[in-house]
């Protein structure tokens, strides 16, 4: 997986407008430059909940072992 700095609201990836951030690394006490990571303005955190919510139910419909599926599928794309 690559880093670009983007939220993940919803399907879509989006930059943030509310400016940027920078990761700590503190085995270095430095900043790491790239990628510059977007911060949430308020309306993209209220489209956020809102689509979470929407989908909820949907989600909480699905048997144990499809949902278990699904967030092992989700860990194995953040280790890799």
């Amino acid at each position: 997986m690559q880093l670009t700095g983007e939220m993940l609201i919803g399907p879509e990836a989006v930059a943030g407008s509310a400016g940027t951030l920078h990761a700590f690394d503190p085995t270095k006490g430095a900043t790491i430059d790239a990628p510059a990571f977007g911060v949430a303005t308020q309306a993209d955190v209220e489209r956020a909940c809102e689509l979470a919510r929407d989908a909820f139910d949907a989600y909480r419909a699905q048997p144990l072992a499809a949902r278990a599926a699904f967030l092992e599928a989700i860990a194995d794309e953040i280790v890799a």
